[in-house]
């Protein structure tokens, strides 16, 4: 009898764990860190964009960006005014947040990130949060920098 009630305990235990710990890796799975310039206001504008769609976004201001963009393997052509990581994944730039999504639902082999190069005029960040984004190519990169349309708007 007595075997049948710490089994039972252990079980009721075990249960609250997992339901304990469910909170923070789905957070833990939503949580951006982006690196930007101090002074660059259209950043924290992307991070809001992102904030809007359910992510954690953490800001890390740094002085030096092109030392995070070479960290991260960022190629030069590639690049933007902002580095984020999240989900193990590169995104540089205006990156609308459903590509982000997608990027972590799909999972698309030899991918390392996505880059919105440049800072386009009609991206998230860019234009008031409300506006659509349009006429600029989202792309996803391998480790050697090769690139393929990820989205296009």
């Amino acid at each position: 009898m007595m075997n049948k009630e710490i089994k039972g305990w252990m079980m009721a235990g075990l249960l609250l764990v997992v339901v304990l710990a469910l909170p923070a890796a789905q957070a833990a799975a939503t949580e951006v860190v982006m690196y930007k310039s101090p002074t660059c206001g259209c950043c924290s504008g992307w991070a809001d964009t992102l904030k809007s769609a359910g992510f954690t976004v953490v800001e890390k201001k740094q002085e030096d960006m092109d030392v995070i963009k070479e960290k991260y393997g960022v190629p030069g052509d590639l690049s933007s005014c902002h580095t984020a990581i999240v989900g193990g994944y590169i995104i540089e730039g205006h990156v609308p947040a459903a590509d982000v999504q997608r990027l972590l639902k799909e999972k698309p082999a030899n991918v390392v990130g996505l880059t919105a190069p440049g800072m386009p005029m009609q991206s998230p960040g860019m234009q008031p949060e409300m506006l659509e984004p349009k006429n600029y190519d989202v792309l996803a990169f391998d480790k050697d920098g090769n690139t393929t349309v990820f989205s296009r708007y």
